[in-house]
């Protein structure tokens, strides 16, 4: 059962929606990691979100998470998938046609693609010119792993967006290195959401969550007890382990 500890001042203050695309997440073919690693990155940063979105590679879907999200409040949407130089990768195209914005081929992203290129001895492919167009006034996320950057953008007032591959290793590098600084330079980062793990044994879940029920009804209640041991069909309490063998 976590516990959360904060503020209700500032734990009601502006918030983060992650949006992750990709129709590989919906088919369950890879486990969304990303999603949990920025989770717990927002909490360091003292940023609270309160929804995490899963959307398949289609512009209309896409764009309607985008309007949700906007109308549940979120003032930072961070993207993850969709940066790639294939036509499935549709990420940054669909975000600037919801906000009317024309995309712009940046030369300095052709000419860093060009050179990751050329340290593995080989020619850019011209399908990855797609990857250097980024919607008009937008800045660069940098990609210091890979050809995908992503943006960092602020298309109507109050509402930033990030994007990031969905490549694990790029999105890390590039939240650790651009992302963060980002942040913190718009107020973040001064505190951080604090979660206790209370962890109880010989007692079920139903006893459990009476016992504490006054938690539930604080301004920030906690997440509810789940069982980690074994129980019977019966619902009978948790069996415990075996007792270790005495020594021979």
């Amino acid at each position: 059962m976590a516990v959360f500890r904060s503020g209700s001042a500032w734990f009601n203050a502006m918030s983060a929606e992650i949006i992750c695309v990709g129709t590989e997440l919906l088919l369950g073919d890879i486990l969304n990691g990303n999603a949990q690693y920025l989770a717990r990155e927002l909490a360091d940063l003292g940023i609270p979100h309160y929804y995490q979105t899963v959307v398949g590679d289609n512009p209309t879907r896409i764009q309607r998470a985008i309007d949700i999200a906007i109308d549940r409040g979120a003032q930072i949407l961070i993207f993850t998938g969709g940066l790639g130089p294939t036509p499935d990768d549709l990420t940054i195209a669909t975000i600037a046609d919801h906000f009317n914005t024309p995309l712009q081929e940046r030369p300095e992203i052709i000419a860093d693609i060009e050179a990751k290129y050329r340290q593995r001895d080989r020619v850019m492919n011209p399908s990855n010119r797609k990857q250097a167009l980024i919607p008009d006034g937008a800045d660069v996320l940098p990609n210091p792993v890979g050809t995908a950057p992503g943006i960092l953008w602020q298309p109507i007032d109050n509402l930033s967006i990030l994007t990031f591959p969905g490549v694990p290793a790029e999105m890390r590098a590039m939240w650790s290195q651009t992302a963060i600084p980002y942040l913190k330079s718009l107020g973040w980062g001064d505190r951080i959401l604090v979660s206790e793990m209370l962890k109880f044994w010989g007692i079920s879940e139903s006893v459990l969550a009476e016992r504490v029920g006054e938690l539930f009804n604080s301004e920030i209640p906690p997440s509810p007890p789940t069982p980690t041991t074994a129980k019977s069909n019966s619902g009978s309490p948790p069996v415990p382990p075996p007792k270790p063998k005495a020594d021979r």
